[in-house]
């Protein structure tokens, strides 16, 4: 999975809004900075995590951004679904070569394959959630470990020999 940089640039900036406390805020010009971006970049996605209901703004000279809802209750699918501009349905129309449309459109053993990846990768996603990304990378580390031990446990696969 390739992670793109608006994807990226928009989750850590979340992540910045996720470390503050109730009441508090960043601006605009103070996210940029802490996660290296111009405020163009930042301005931009911040923009599309409003749009999405996923932070807030406050005009103002005490005014500047915080997350619209609790850090617990934001999953990291719901951020990449609104970040990510591509949709998995449009997969086939990306890879067309040279010609109008693909030429395994009515059967593609490889469609499935990248639907299924895409599903499981969505899956992982919506088992994190934005509070769980604030800490020491060892620590989430260690959290994302415990999760994938648990959907081990409640999903096994069932081999045949």
């Amino acid at each position: 999975m390739k992670v793109s940089a608006q994807e990226e640039y928009g989750l850590r900036c979340l992540v910045q809004l996720a470390h503050l406390t109730e009441g508090e805020s960043l601006t605009l010009s103070q996210i940029a900075k802490r996660e290296g971006i111009s405020a163009a970049n930042a301005g931009k996605l911040l923009w599309i995590l409003n749009k999405a209901g996923l932070v807030q703004s406050t005009r103002g000279t005490k005014g500047g951004y915080q997350l619209a809802r609790p850090a617990r209750e934001i999953r990291l699918s719901e951020v990449i679904k609104v970040l990510d501009a591509d949709e998995v349905t449009e997969h086939c129309k990306s890879y067309t070569g040279v010609l109008d449309t693909c030429v395994h459109t009515s059967d593609c053993g490889i469609r499935p394959v990248i639907l299924g990846l895409h599903e499981i990768v969505q899956n992982a996603l919506s088992e994190v959630t934005l509070a769980q990304l604030v800490g020491t990378e060892a620590n989430v580390d260690a959290t994302l470990h415990q999760i994938q031990r648990l959907q081990a446990r409640l999903n096994p696969t069932h081999r045949s020999a």
